[in-house]
């Protein structure tokens, strides 16, 4: 298995179509060596369903001639961050292992009688680019893995582009990841996604993306960043006024403080007609984020 502690930190950044050129341009991964690798996935679930209700990913990864197989469940977080159950292993050739994945706590409970239901349900194919950076000063550094994710999601007849950005903490502390995002974000049109690549082919096999009810700033900035998640693989406009009334709403939230209020009220025009953020899109949005999850945690 990957880990006996096996919790995944990262923070997924959507890019504009513009965004993997200037991403590799960085001044600050010019010093750092890249790696290349093409990696083809398949993710399993039942024909109902039941691993996509219970929010888990299952997948087989083939890359660098090993097959990988990835259990993967619910990320907990928003605005772009999330905490996640990660378990990760090698398996000998691209079947499932069943048994191995009988001894898993997503599946000790109901999820245990679906195992022989399993089958492909879509697939993501996709280049990925990927740096190992330091962030913080010496003896109290952070070790993140920065990728670039460029291809596709095919699921249920359709595709949808993938090109974005996941920092994930390797070692250190979170905070980092967001030093490290609004640095990236001062050159890089990028903005925070809270949808991952199973949960995108989940909505795009069934062509029905579901927005959460929202009350405070955190919920309505995820429910615009999940609108815009939305729009952008579905191509319905409607998900378009959606994120751009829910960042309308956050940004006349009582709860607001005047730091976050003003980073709230630079996001609705930094998004262009297609919904791609500018540079200062992605700064505000981040910056955001950062300080409403300071704010939740002293709560």
């Amino acid at each position: 298995m990957k880990s006996p502690n096996p919790m995944e930190v990262e923070l997924k950044l959507a890019l504009a179509p513009t965004g993997p050129a200037a991403l590799t341009q960085h001044p600050y991964l010019a010093s750092h060596a890249v790696r290349k690798q093409t990696l083809t996935n398949t993710y399993f679930d039942t024909p109902q369903g039941d691993l996509a209700k219970a929010h888990i990913a299952l997948r087989l990864r083939q890359v660098d001639g090993q097959v990988l197989q990835t259990v993967k469940t619910a990320g907990q977080g928003g605005g772009g961050l999330s905490q996640r159950e990660e378990w990760e292993w090698q398996v000998a050739g691209p079947q499932l292992d069943l048994a191995s994945i009988a001894k898993l706590p997503p599946f000790q409970g109901e999820l245990s009688g679906v195992l022989d239901a399993l089958a492909p349900q879509l697939s993501t194919d996709f280049t990925r680019r990927s740096w190992q950076l330091k962030e913080g000063a010496q003896g109290q550094q952070s070790h993140i893995e920065l990728v670039l994710d460029e291809g596709e999601i095919i699921s249920g007849g359709y595709r949808t582009p993938i090109r974005e950005a996941e920092l994930e903490l390797k070692g250190g502390e979170p905070e980092a990841l967001w030093a490290l995002a609004l640095k990236l974000a001062e050159q890089v049109p990028l903005r925070p996604s809270d949808s991952s690549k199973a949960s995108r082919g989940n909505a795009l096999s069934t062509q029905h993306w579901p927005l959460p009810e929202a009350h405070s700033p955190a919920e309505w900035l995820h429910r615009a960043t999940l609108a815009l998640d939305a729009y952008h693989d579905s191509q319905q406009a409607s998900f378009l006024n959606d994120a751009q009334q829910a960042l309308a709403t956050l940004a006349e939230h009582p709860e607001l403080d005047a730091t976050a209020r003003a980073y709230a009220q630079a996001l609705p025009g930094a998004l262009d007609a297609d919904g791609q953020p500018n540079a200062a899109y992605g700064k505000a949005a981040l910056a955001l984020a950062h300080r409403l999850a300071y704010q939740t945690a002293l709560r």
